[in-house]
């Protein structure tokens, strides 16, 4: 049981050194910014289809 206390200590603290905290601050960054990018790319590509929808939506509900 010491041994396993001992190995889950040992990894927890790897786990949260101080060191390795700004890498993973970058690495999230890095990873936002990647979706952010992807979302716009998406929106400026789909964009008037789906402006187009929504009206062709508003018109069946107004006309209904």
């Amino acid at each position: 049981m010491y041994a396993f206390l001992s190995a889950v200590s040992a990894f927890v603290s790897d786990r949260f050194d101080k060191k390795d905290r700004g890498a993973t601050a970058v690495e999230y960054g890095l990873i936002v910014a990647g979706i952010a990018v992807a979302i716009v790319a998406i929106v400026f590509t789909l964009g008037d289809e789906i402006a187009a929808m929504f009206g062709d939506v508003e018109t069946a509900i107004v006309n209904r």
